[in-house]
């Protein structure tokens, strides 16, 4: 609790906070992470979702997808208290941008805080051929009533989920604005996230190298925690509230 006291002090006395969120801020919404002995990864095949796959077996691909998105989200999910304190921090003024690694779409619309999607939004889909985007559930249904794959009514291109697949590059345009809000930070915090996943891992050494106050809460131990200045384990769901009412 006193890392907790010190680190609200640093955010309440810093003109730009930016917060880092990994899949450890999602799982308690009911969200299956990745990369654990009971993660996404022991279930399906990663390659499968490769974008060589969709562009070389589109159908195969979409069948697989639905049944990994129904498997993700197929219960209704809700924002956490994790998320609740930085949409309250972010609504009084205190915190100013989220990078997300997350695709769940929980930090959407919950807070006035610049949101980086870096990985993309997993309830949107995006035509390959004209970019035109639009809400996946409709797409997923017309897979399962056969039409593999789901073809966009505008140029007839194959729509692909609005996320980065295996072998894809994130959006120039999103890791640009990542590393500019890095750049930028007084405090940076990392949540729930393992930083081993670049480029979102080397975010934390970009503030850190600007002179950021850093800080890391987390379960488990990361490549950072030596070098945050802040080494906070702990559930999110309790880390985060307790920091928000520290900080108001």
């Amino acid at each position: 609790m006193e890392q907790v006291a010190l680190l609200a002090e640093e955010i309440r006395d810093a003109d730009t906070v930016v917060a880092l969120t990994g899949a450890g801020m999602s799982t308690a919404s009911g969200i299956p992470d990745f990369r654990s002995d009971s993660g996404i990864w022991n279930r399906f095949n990663p390659e499968d979702f490769d974008y060589r796959r969709f562009r070389g077996d589109p159908e195969g691909f979409w069948v697989d997808r639905v049944e990994l998105h129904e498997t993700m989200f197929g219960k209704t999910i809700e924002p956490n208290p994790a998320h609740d304190a930085l949409r309250e921090l972010g609504e009084e003024g205190y915190l100013h941008a989220i990078i997300t690694q997350n695709t769940d779409g929980l930090h959407d619309g919950t807070t006035p805080a610049e949101l980086i999607e870096l990985h993309g939004n997993a309830h949107h889909v995006v035509c390959a051929s004209c970019g035109r985007r639009t809400d996946a559930a409709p797409i997923s249904a017309r897979v399962k009533s056969g039409e593999r794959p789901p073809r966009c009514g505008h140029c007839d291109g194959v729509f692909k989920p609005d996320v980065v697949l295996f072998g894809e590059q994130l959006e120039r345009t999103d890791l640009q604005n990542a590393r500019e809000c890095s750049r930028k930070a007084d405090v940076f915090f990392a949540i729930g996230s393992s930083l081993s996943v670049e480029p979102a891992a080397s975010l934390p050494r970009v503030a850190d190298r600007n002179g950021a106050t850093t800080a890391v809460i987390n379960f488990d131990e990361t490549p950072f925690n030596t070098l945050s200045d802040f080494d906070i384990h702990g559930d999110v769901t309790d880390v985060l509230p307790n920091l928000r009412n520290s900080v108001m």
